[in-house]
């Protein structure tokens, strides 16, 4: 028997997705710092929400070589 190919992964950091995941976790930590009580629960929240958007898009990425179906859990976790 013959080793099972991986597909490809990486190279998420390039995508539309990836980017937009930045961008909105960037925005948010911004937000935070200028409206909201930086000893509030809420900025914790807020900020631990839009990083896990960016590392399911990664996570999604790296899964991408042994399964498309938790690639695309992943990302699509992600995007809502």
């Amino acid at each position: 028997m013959g080793a099972k190919k991986l597909r490809p992964s990486g190279g998420y950091r390039s995508t539309c997705n990836s980017q937009t995941a930045t961008i909105i976790y960037d925005a948010t930590v911004w937000f935070c710092e200028k409206f909201i009580d930086s000893r509030s629960r809420t900025v914790d929240q807020m900020v631990q929400v839009a990083r896990s958007g960016r590392q399911n898009i990664a996570e999604g990425s790296r899964a991408a070589a042994t399964s498309s179906q938790t690639e695309l859990r992943l990302v699509n976790v992600a995007l809502i």
